[in-house]
């Protein structure tokens, strides 16, 4: 059965279909959902309010774009639901921009793998995590960022620079 007839067959509630397009997406759209919630438990709740969201918005799906595309978008914006509801950025405030946080150096490191830099990630405190997530990842300005999470671009800015210290800083511990 082609995409196009998946998709189609599941607007219609056709749970063959359905369980198809969840076997194409669910390891994907898994990744993106432990990237944001930072453990396996979380993520596998995000995980399945994601796909009872997808199947319900399926006739949004105009068929232009990639549908990957658009059902990660879904599993993004549920994974910021759940990150809202439980105020991962409460106590962020716009002091951050008081103090001198300097840019940490790029540094590539060929040594480091996939999964470290994943399982790293996954260890930076919740609104950390997310806005990295949001800039490095999907590619959100911080204006857009301020708007997805309700906060100010200059709170935006300074949880960045802070997930990237504490990132280079994990990096170098790893190293010795």
């Amino acid at each position: 059965m082609h995409l196009s007839e998946r998709i189609e067959k599941a607007r219609q509630g056709d749970r063959r279909a359905q369980r198809l397009l969840y076997d194409a997406l669910s390891d994907k759209m898994f990744a993106v959902c432990l990237r944001y919630m930072g453990n396996r438990s979380d993520a596998e709740d995000v995980l399945q309010d994601g796909f009872v969201s997808l199947f319900t918005k399926l006739d949004s799906y105009s068929g232009d774009g990639s549908f990957e595309g658009w059902a990660r978008r879904i599993f993004v914006n549920t994974a910021l639901m759940h990150l809202r509801k439980s105020d991962v950025l409460k106590g962020s405030e716009d002091v951050d921009a008081a103090f001198d946080i300097e840019a940490p150096t790029p540094q590539a490191d060929g040594d480091l793998g996939y999964k470290e830099l994943l399982r790293l990630i996954s260890e930076l405190p919740p609104g950390f995590r997310t806005v990295f997530n949001l800039y490095v990842v999907e590619g959100l300005s911080h204006k857009e960022i301020a708007e997805e999470l309700g906060i100010s671009e200059v709170t935006s800015r300074s949880q960045l620079l802070r997930a990237r210290a504490i990132l280079q800083e994990k990096i170098k511990d790893l190293k010795k």
